[in-house]
């Protein structure tokens, strides 16, 4: 067990404990049920809070979409491992930007399942940034850049989405594709940011 999952299991412990600390004296005291009923339900939602909270101050590479456009600070490519069951993850490290193309000054690391077509993209660009040429990013395709996994989702439901190929069989390999996480990610040499226009004098 690392740090970071010992943190998170003495934290959900901690919880646990005051959970039952709770619900002892809810029993005991001579309070309306419903009063009881909404401490329980308030005290189960800070469980859920805290969790996500603590889960992005851990510093974990965050499972969330990418930002729409970014600046690829560096990349890590792990790749699939058979025997430990190890499906593998690409690691981005990345910074976003905004309309005129300028950083936000807050990087954050982004966690991909591994596909081959995603890492060799993150290969040829992590060489990009060791040769000295900065490289932007830009995932429109997946996600909205907000988290929002509702549109993570709908990508994989959408009619647009279903790639057909031959046949019909699974055990042939036919039947319907759909596409990995990733593949709407793309790379690009970072442009430079778009400056306001000087006064006219």
């Amino acid at each position: 067990m690392n740090n970071l999952q010992s943190v998170v299991l003495t934290l959900s412990i901690s919880y646990a404990l005051i959970g039952a600390l709770l619900l002892i004296v809810l029993v005991y005291a001579r309070l309306p049920w419903s009063a009881k009923a909404v401490a329980v339900v308030v005290t189960s939602a800070f469980y859920i809070a805290s969790f996500i909270g603590v889960r992005g101050l851990l510093g974990w590479a965050s499972v969330d979409a990418l930002p729409a456009s970014f600046k690829l600070l560096q990349a890590r490519i792990v790749e699939p491992h058979s025997l430990e069951g190890d499906p593998g993850s690409i690691y981005l490290w990345v910074e976003a930007l905004d309309e005129d193309n300028r950083p936000s000054g807050i990087p954050r690391a982004h966690r991909l399942p591994y596909s081959d077509r995603l890492a060799q993209k993150t290969d040829k660009a992590a060489s990009e940034i060791a040769a000295g040429r900065p490289q932007g990013g830009r995932a429109a395709d997946f996600g909205d850049g907000g988290g929002n996994i509702l549109q993570a989702a709908r990508q994989y439901i959408t009619p647009t989405a279903i790639i057909d190929t031959s046949g019909g069989d699974p055990s042939t390999g036919g039947g319907l594709a759909v596409p990995n996480d990733g593949d709407g990610v793309s790379f690009t040499p970072l442009l430079p940011p778009r400056m306001p226009p000087k006064d006219q004098q």
